[in-house]
């Protein structure tokens, strides 16, 4: 029983020294405090672009941490837009979500990009792989075009600014904290300090 309790201890002290080690400045950065969206639970919003090659490479890794991500967590996929041509895929996105069927055409589009090597950055290019993939085309233009997809793209644009994001993946921790694959150093490090910045906002 004295082995098993001191291996208990080593193994607890082990994890808090692996915490302390994450630096703010360094691994994450504290930003100026933004409203989140989630008012009881702790937001965590992913800032991404469909044409990123590390995104495509960090998409397990989300996957495999929504799948065990804490209860008190609300997360969110925000397209990053860092030139015009991007909002293409971004109303893409919310269009698709609008309709409910982002989760099926998500993956696939990264991997039209990344594995195929298709170019979907316009209307109609992206327009014709959905629709090859069995998206109704009249509902997902009346989407694309709609005054809900305007507002969800304005305010993907906004969270951008607030949270000053420089590159993606980026991930934004209750409106208070930010990491990135350069800050991490590593994804499986960008979901540990994710999942740190989740316990430190928990308490």
């Amino acid at each position: 029983m004295k082995k098993i309790l001191v291996f208990i201890m080593l193994m607890a002290g082990s994890a808090l020294l692996q915490a302390a080690d994450y630096k703010d400045g360094v691994h994450y950065k504290k930003l100026s405090p933004q409203q989140s969206e989630s008012s009881e639970n702790v937001e965590v919003l992913e800032f991404f672009w469909y044409g990123c090659p590390h995104c495509y490479t960090f998409e397990p890794y989300v996957n495999a941490w929504k799948k065990s991500k804490p209860d008190n967590v609300d997360f969110a996929r925000v397209p990053a837009i860092f030139r015009p041509d991007w909002e293409v895929q971004a109303r893409a996105y919310y269009a698709l979500s609008n309709m409910g069927v982002i989760e099926d055409m998500h993956i696939k589009i990264f991997e039209a990009m990344h594995k195929q090597k298709k170019r979907l950055d316009t209307k109609q290019k992206i327009t014709d792989f959905l629709v090859s993939n069995g998206v109704d085309k009249a509902a997902f233009e009346k989407e694309y075009n709609s005054f809900t997809t305007d507002g969800m793209v304005r305010k993907a644009k906004k969270k951008m600014k607030a949270y000053r994001i420089q590159g993606v993946p980026s991930m934004v921790i209750n409106g208070k904290y930010l990491t990135s694959g350069s800050m991490a150093g590593s994804y499986d490090n960008m979901v540990k300090i994710t999942n740190y910045l989740i316990d430190k906002e928990s308490k």
